[in-house]
């Protein structure tokens, strides 16, 4: 029987970072404009000083249609605004404002057509889930939540608008979960092959720090389409050897998501590559950049910043533990969850057994085991979690504890430490060959959406 576990939750890890970082680097923005106001006449001589001193609002315009949304230039200059901070802090050199616009008026097509696929669909996102996000960002960075509302405050950065941010791209999330995440599987037989090619490699299995350029193919492209594009990737390779930077590079050629940050793909194991170039890699040396490669989606150019090497034995303190969950749902409220849950403590704490008490009150698959997680290893179990099992002694039973999962009690029956280095390796491909296929497919969606997506530029209009 598989193991029961209480796992991350990936993206809001990745939600922390990258909106602590929005926060955390913004200036305070520019106010949208309500509406166009008619055009103003020409001033008089005698108008007051009052007027004269007046403030010129700028017009707000439509620059796009995506289906049936209009994208603005308030949208387009505020998001820039946020991308050239981004690129500021990771001294990225951005390109020029033409192109940068291009970029960022693309990442806001396809934002808006993810969006606009979520609600098509029936997938939303409550209030809740949202607040508890934002306060999980709020412990991210050591604040609490009037702290945190404070720093938004000071940033001028409306806690509404935050909280639309947060709503977006946990829906954008559920979309990748939807589509991709939940139909991926990595089977015994895939890991066994990854680690047989791992161990005929002499030193092991190593860890690349890469950047990459994707210029992407439309579906059914025609072969003048396939040349054209290929000619933008052999351009960006000849920018790259006359000279200048690849991020720089990478900002003004590529079509991927991470463009804007100069095509960094952090550290990345091969099973984590693109397989496009995951054998290419392989041979590269520190500062390599390759030559164009083509995938069915389009072009490549990968550079090696750096490699490290995986291969140290893995030795951590291991915590055999129990526990009882009871879920906090649309069937039973937050108050009620807390109640159960005092009640049963009062009741352990009165000599009743754990794991009886387990096998008839708890809500998850351990509940048959008497609440048996086994051996669980450090990360194994989300931090609040985590943080109150290791507080505890042996055979030492925790007060509530809520978790994003609801209201639990922790038993803890031993501890040891153990040798994890083979399981971890297994465990580690499996997951480095899930998020392969999950970025190849999440691309694969997201070019697919983009084209069945109509757009209508308005750039020209005046």
């Amino acid at each position: 029987m598989a193991r029961c576990r209480l796992p991350h939750a990936p993206w809001l890890v990745a939600l922390a970072a990258l909106f602590a970082a929005n926060v955390f680097a913004q200036s305070p923005g520019p106010t949208r404009p309500a509406a166009a106001a008619p055009a103003a006449s020409a001033p008089r001589p005698a108008a007051s000083a009052a007027v004269s001193r007046a403030p010129v609002v700028p017009l707000d315009r439509v620059i796009a249609i995506v289906n049936d949304e209009a994208v603005t230039q308030w949208d387009l200059s505020e998001q820039r605004r946020i991308v050239l901070q981004q690129m500021k802090a990771s001294n990225v050199q951005p390109p020029s404002q033409d192109v940068l616009d291009k970029q960022v008026l693309e990442r806001l097509i396809t934002e808006r057509a993810l969006l606009q696929h979520a609600k098509d669909n029936g997938i939303r996102v409550d209030d809740t889930t949202v607040e508890r996000t934002v306060l999980r960002v709020a412990e991210e960075n050591k604040l609490s939540p009037e702290e945190f509302r404070k720093v938004l405050e000071r940033e001028n950065i409306p806690y509404a608008n935050y909280r639309d941010d947060i709503r977006r791209q946990i829906l954008i999330q559920r979309v990748r979960d939807r589509e991709v995440d939940s139909k991926l599987t990595v089977t015994d037989a895939e890991v066994d092959n990854y680690l047989a090619t791992v161990n005929a490699q002499a030193g092991g299995e190593n860890e690349y720090l890469l950047s990459h350029i994707y210029v992407t193919l439309p579906e059914q492209a025609s072969p003048d389409q396939i040349e054209a594009r290929r000619r933008r990737a052999e351009q960006a390779l000849a920018e790259i050897r006359s000279g200048k930077p690849f991020s720089q590079v990478a900002a003004s050629f590529s079509d991927a998501p991470d463009a804007l940050q100069g095509g960094s793909l952090g550290w990345r194991t091969p099973a984590r590559l693109p397989s496009v170039f995951a054998d290419y890699v392989r041979n590269m040396k520190k500062g390599d950049v390759s030559n164009v490669l083509r995938s069915a989606g389009g072009f490549h150019i990968v550079t090696m910043e750096d490699m490290r090497s995986r291969n140290a034995p893995t030795v951590v303190d291991q915590t055999h533990a129990r526990h009882i969950l009871i879920k906090v749902n649309e069937a039973t409220s937050e108050a009620d969850a807390k109640a159960r849950i005092d009640r049963l403590h009062d009741r352990i704490v009165g000599g009743a057994k754990f794991e009886d008490l387990a096998r008839v009150n708890s809500e998850d698959a351990t509940a048959a085991r008497g609440g048996d997680l086994g051996w669980l290893s450090p990360g194994d179990t989300v931090p609040d979690f985590e943080k109150a099992m290791d507080k505890l002694k042996p055979n030492e039973v925790s007060a509530p504890v809520r978790t994003p999962f609801g209201w639990h009690l922790i038993q803890v029956l031993e501890r040891r430490k153990q040798d994890v280095t083979e399981a971890k390796r297994r465990d580690q491909a499996r997951q480095a060959l899930r998020e392969r296929k999950s970025d190849e497919q999440f691309a694969d969606f997201l070019r697919q959406l983009r084209d069945r997506t109509y757009v209508e530029y308005r750039l020209d209009d005046r």
